[in-house]
């Protein structure tokens, strides 16, 4: 049967219903299983396999490939977990791997670990398709569409037709579009990468990530690392993300409305420069995002005109927690400078959007940047915005 993304995320990675049993299955709590006789069954250990894993992977992997069952998903403690698992598990001394020179922070120190194993690493700029200048002889092409925190979004249908020709995998994070904005294996890419810490579980109250492969081979290797590294999921977090799952298309719709509806209104400000949002029509990147994305994301980003005006920015709101992270139900904002590492302005505000009433949370932000925007006049009266 075809599904509707609201009936997919209700219904995914369910087992077949039984009397008297629970729709979802409770976590599994368990380090060993009975094990007469030869290993053969499904589950043997507690760092391999757990049925709680079992549901959450089939549920991953239907949103992530729908009608393909051959799509294996591995779920991890972390994203970053994740994207451990996967560059590890395929590179080697003398490989080389272009990298987004603008992707996810953590990147750079994934980065200094693979060249202290003797691993060429290649960065280039997401925007424009700059990795493909450093695509030649490359073991592995890591795209990130749209990128974190700067929104720049790449041609993957080209970066992997090129990738390809060139005998290289290719691995997306879509950490921000989530598997209802953009399914990375539909687009061609090797393996789906996400950190569900994010949108996915959406709730901020979990760590969690994973992999969806099409390849088995690709997929046991991944596996295979997990169980090397142990970087398992506790039970309980997997049955948290699945519970979460239900409730992702109503989530990911109303946050992406908003998302939109707040870009709007930011880029009307005099006070407000460099809004990107990948589902404004009149972003850099709308037109490529349209060719390949069914959902824009909850992610707005803007400049205001110093650290000082960010941070009083931030501190007026009150509908947004001044916290790390995006995706979540309840809105987030933080001034992205504060970590170092981004080659972003002091004033520059990655926002994400929760599930308030945009007018609302429009209302706050507004309110906030008139608040934070006026200065002194003579007299003591308010004065213009700077």
């Amino acid at each position: 049967m075809t599904w509707g993304d609201g009936t997919r995320a209700v219904r995914a990675g369910l087992p077949e219903p039984k009397a008297y049993e629970p729709t979802l299955p409770g976590p599994v709590f368990a380090a060993h299983y009975h094990l007469p006789g030869e290993p053969t069954g499904p589950y043997t250990y507690g760092r391999d396999e757990n049925p709680t894993w079992t549901h959450l992977e089939r549920a991953i992997g239907e949103l992530e490939a729908p009608g393909t069952p051959e799509a294996e998903t591995v779920v991890f403690a972390s994203g970053m977990a994740a994207i451990s698992a996967v560059l590890f598990s395929q590179l080697k001394a003398g490989d080389a791997v272009v990298l987004p020179a603008d992707g996810y922070q953590a990147l750079a120190l994934v980065r200094e670990q693979l060249q202290a194993y003797g691993i060429e690493v290649r960065p280039a700029p997401t925007g424009g398709d700059a990795q493909l200048a450093v695509l030649d002889g490359a073991r592995l092409l890591w795209i990130e569409t749209p990128s974190n925190p700067g929104l720049d979004v790449c041609d993957v249908r080209r970066l992997v037709t090129a990738a390809h020709a060139g005998g290289a995998l290719v691995a997306l994070d879509n950490t921000l579009a989530t598997p209802l904005g953009q399914r990375p294996l539909e687009l061609g890419a090797d393996f789906s990468v996400a950190s569900d810490t994010k949108g996915l579980t959406g709730h901020g109250d979990i760590l969690l990530g994973h992999v969806t492969c099409r390849d088995t081979t690709l997929a046991a290797g991944v596996r295979r690392w997990r169980k090397i590294a142990g970087a398992i999921p506790g039970p309980m977090e997997a049955w948290l993300a699945h519970r979460s799952l239900a409730t992702l298309q109503l989530r990911v719709d109303r946050q992406c409305a908003t998302a939109l509806t707040l870009a709007e209104a930011l880029a009307g400000r005099a006070d407000v420069t460099g809004v990107r949002y990948p589902g404004l029509p009149g972003d850099p990147s709308h037109k490529v995002a349209a060719g390949q994305m069914r959902r824009f994301g909850s992610v707005v980003s803007f400049v205001l005109p110093d650290r000082e005006r960010a941070e009083r920015f931030l501190e007026a709101l009150r509908l947004v927690d001044d916290a790390t992270s995006f995706g979540g139900v309840r809105s987030t904002a933080e001034r992205r400078g504060r970590w170092g590492g981004d080659a972003v302005p002091e004033g520059f505000i990655r926002f994400s959007v929760g599930a308030e009433d945009a007018e609302d949370l429009v209302a706050d932000v507004l309110r906030a940047l008139d608040e934070t925007g006026l200065r002194p006049g003579r007299g003591g009266e308010p004065g213009d915005h700077p």
